[in-house]
Parts: structure tokens; C-alpha cells; sequence
């Protein structure tokens, strides 16, 4: 009898909430049953909790850790996004000025070929799998997201960046007609485009995903669309949402949080509860949808996957 072997980060089924739900999505996709809608029980479930119907092929997570998946309707009405609004439960009202159509990424700096690449390209070349991550923001919240998406290291690959590329740097898109907080100039509320930055190895990492949907569905606009990253072992706001640029580099760059306060925002950003926000503890988190805080765990549960990646490394200093 063979065995499949579970890697450390996949997250158990039995702490799946929403369990149910998700199974009889998951029988009731599987049916293509689209004429039988309007008669079924899961019909009614899906409409309770809004999700919408999947649109996207992929390859399911087993979830075999056991977190709790958090509902699609708190995952998609409750969002930072500084180019709307800092109001997080409005941004999901405001996104619909995003337009994602004809969506194209453009490459360059130390890479053998400078090129644009287009969202459709990128979808048909790349298979795409459901990864159930944990997702902690610096603020002290968190989530559990099933989302879909495809390796950072298989896009890396093909980009075929030089040898001295040591950092891959994202720009969300800047564009002053879809993003109301850009257009308001030296007034807004940070500095736009919004930049991220990876070192090479935490990029090649296989944690590292660029995220397309969530739930079986395309990205809500309001979670990035059309195309972010996830990196589930470090704080929120290192995932940047809505990617038009990527950049390989051989200096580490400058992130968005870190021109805005280099005291209180690093570069690496990893989710650590011995290391406290200058303003506040990051020891525990309130997980959405629950009334008490919970222990945060060390690289946000990712420890054994990704501790290596910062051996020797003064955490208080390097955060």
C-alpha cells in the first residue's frame, strides 16, 4: 500500500470550519452541475456564505494540517489597500474602479531578456494549485485563505534572471484613474507605486506563490487582482496586490513601509512574536470572525520551511 507523504506547511481538514460547505462545493463543482442550482441545498450554502462559483481549474490542497479556513465573505470584506481608502471595510465598495483587463507585467534589470508579459500568457503557462496559508497582518489580525496560484519560483525560472540578480523587486500598478489615493499627489496617504521586494532565495522558496484567485474564483479586486504575491510566513503587507512590474536587482531595495518609517517597518517583515512593533505587542493575533486573541506562532507556523533562509541572522535588528 502506498502512502502520500504531507509536507510540513499543508494545514489539517478537520480545522476547516467552513468544512462542510467546502466539501459540498467541491462535490457540487466536480457535478458541473449548473442546471441543478436552482433546486439544491448547496445552492443555499454557497449563497449564504457569497461565494461565487469557480471559475479556475487547479489542483486542490488537501489542507492536512487542520487550520480554519476563514468565510469568503469576511477574506473579501476586509482589506488594506492604500490605494482606495486606509478604511478597510470599505475598499471592497471602491475597488470596481480597478480594471484588470488586458493586464500585462513588465520585466526588466538584470534578467537575460527584458520582455512584457501578458496575465493571459502567464494563466495558460502555468498550472495552478490551491495553497490554505495563514495570513497575519503587522496589525495584529489574521485570516486562513484558500488561495490559488502557481510557485514564484516557476515564473522566476522562465524570466531567467542574470546570476547577479540577488533581489526580485514588484511595483503595484500606478494609475491615477483606477486608484483614488494616487491622485491625490503629495497628499496621499504613502508614497505610490507601492514597492515590495524578496531576496532571491525567499522568492525561490516553495511557500512563495503569486496568488490569481481564492476560493476557486478569480482575485476580487479588492484582494489584488488580478495577480499578488504570498508569502505566508511574513507580515500582510510584503504580498503586494496587483503586480505590473517586477524587477531583478543586485541591491536590496527600498520597500514602500520602509520609506515611510524605517523604524518601524523592515525589509524582511517576518511574522515574529519575540520581536514587538514599536507601538504594539505582536505576540498574540485576533483571527477575523473570533472574539479572542491567539498565540502568534514563529515565521506564522512556517518555521521548519523557512527558518534556514535566516540562520545567523539578528532578528531584532534584521525585522
Amino acid at each position: 500500500m502506498k502512502y502520500l507523504k504531507t509536507k510540513q506547511w499543508q494545514i489539517k481538514q478537520s480545522e476547516v470550519t467552513s468544512e462542510t460547505l467546502f466539501n459540498k462545493r467541491r462535490d457540487f463543482i466536480k457535478l458541473g452541475a449548473a442546471s441543478l442550482v436552482s433546486s439544491g441545498a448547496i445552492f443555499e450554502l454557497l449563497a449564504k456564505d457569497k461565494i461565487p462559483l469557480a471559475n479556475l481549474q487547479y489542483k486542490k490542497d488537501k489542507n492536512e494540517s487542520n487550520l480554519t479556513l476563514n468565510s469568503y465573505e469576511q477574506i473579501t470584506s476586509h482589506n488594506n489597500f492604500y490605494e482606495f481608502t486606509t478604511n478597510q471595510s470599505k475598499v471592497k465598495d471602491m475597488a470596481h474602479t480597478l480594471d484588470t483587463s488586458n493586464w500585462k507585467i513588465e520585466v526588466d534589470g538584470l534578467v537575460e531578456k527584458p520582455m512584457i508579459i501578458d496575465f493571459e500568457t502567464i494563466m495558460k503557462k502555468f498550472p495552478l494549485e490551491e495553497r490554505i496559508y495563514r495570513f497575519r497582518c503587522v496589525e495584529g489580525w489574521s485570516m486562513v485563505v484558500p488561495w490559488i496560484g502557481f510557485e514564484l519560483s516557476k515564473l522566476i525560472k522562465y524570466l531567467k534572471p542574470l546570476s547577479s540578480a540577488k533581489y526580485i523587486k514588484f511595483e503595484t500598478l500606478y494609475d491615477e484613474k483606477m486608484f483614488p489615493d494616487q491622485s491625490r499627489g503629495v497628499f496621499s496617504t504613502i508614497s505610490y507605486p507601492y514597492v515590495e521586494a524578496l531576496r532571491m532565495d525567499e522568492a525561490m522558496n516553495e511557500l512563495t506563490i503569486l496568488a490569481v484567485g481564492l476560493y476557486g474564483s478569480s482575485m476580487p479586486k479588492q484582494n489584488g487582482a488580478p495577480i499578488r504575491l504570498i508569502v505566508p510566513w511574513k507580515y500582510g503587507f510584503k504580498s503586494i496586490k496587483s503586480i505590473s512590474k517586477i524587477s531583478f536587482v543586485d541591491k536590496q531595495p527600498l520597500n514602500s513601509w520602509q520609506k515611510e518609517n524605517k523604524n518601524e517597518y523592515g525589509f524582511y517583515a517576518n511574522v515574529n512574536p519575540y520581536v514587538d512593533h514599536p507601538r504594539w505587542s505582536q505576540s498574540k493575533e485576533r483571527v477575523l470572525g473570533k472574539f479572542f486573541k491567539q498565540r502568534t506562532l514563529m515565521f506564522n507556523g512556517y518555521e521548519k520551511q523557512v527558518a534556514s533562509l535566516y540562520k545567523g541572522m539578528d532578528l531584532t535588528k534584521d525585522f
